[in-house]
């Protein structure tokens, strides 16, 4: 089993070479929040690349081992961690359900979709994490349908310090793969990013919400 460090910079090198991760300054994007951001991560191109999946499925499913080892059920967030959380809950040979956001508007009303696991220990996979409230509502989901809550592993995290008030007033342990200053390390050294502007990004999450366009962002 390689170590914490090694695969976080194989992720984030993964992540970067496949386009899961998309860095640009000069026109940032726009979060479902209205957040601007010179950084934009879609883990679902995962899914595309067999060999980053199958890498990315056995390094969380190694961490889950790590971290829980009487995880009993394996929730995927939805819709971006389901695929991913299927494959942890596969490698583990473990039941498998997933929480939307908020219960369906027809049939059942149902917001986790599986067997609900009352009383039984559960760990949440996500894809990424930014704020960390959309994660945190399915944790909530879970609890009240009485599971018993060990922590979230995710693949990415931008490392935002709302995001950590966030887990640590919810009081849930948060795990991640790779984030985003491994990322930009390794954007550094593969060429994805010139060392000039590795300051833009750093002021970007130091205050997402003040951030402003300064200058461009050289990409390789």
């Amino acid at each position: 089993m390689e170590n914490n460090i090694v695969v976080a910079e194989k992720v984030a090198s993964y992540l970067l070479k496949i386009g899961a991760v998309k860095l640009n300054a000069v026109e940032p994007f726009t979060w479902a929040s209205g957040l601007k951001s010179p950084i934009y991560c879609d883990n679902r191109k995962v899914l595309s690349f067999p060999e980053v999946r199958n890498y990315i499925g056995s390094a969380l499913s190694d961490r889950v081992r790590e971290l829980y080892p009487e995880t009993e059920v394996v929730a995927g967030v939805a819709t971006g961690a389901i695929a991913h959380g299927v494959l942890v809950a596969r490698e583990l040979d473990l039941p498998f359900i997933y929480v939307r956001s908020s219960g369906k508007q027809h049939g059942l009303g149902n917001q986790i979709e599986g067997v609900v696991p009352e009383g039984k220990k559960v760990v949440v996979i996500e894809d990424l994490v930014s704020t960390g409230k959309s994660s945190l509502a399915a944790m909530d989901a879970l609890l009240d349908a009485g599971a018993e809550v060990m922590g979230m592993v995710a693949i990415f995290t931008y490392g935002l310090d709302q995001a950590k008030r966030n887990m640590e007033l919810a009081k849930c342990k948060l795990d991640t793969l790779t984030n985003y200053h491994i990322l930009l390390k390794q954007a550094i050294n593969e060429g994805f990013l010139h060392h000039s502007n590795k300051t833009t990004l750093e002021m970007w999450r130091e205050n997402p919400q003040e951030w402003r366009r300064e200058k461009g962002l050289g990409l390789g």
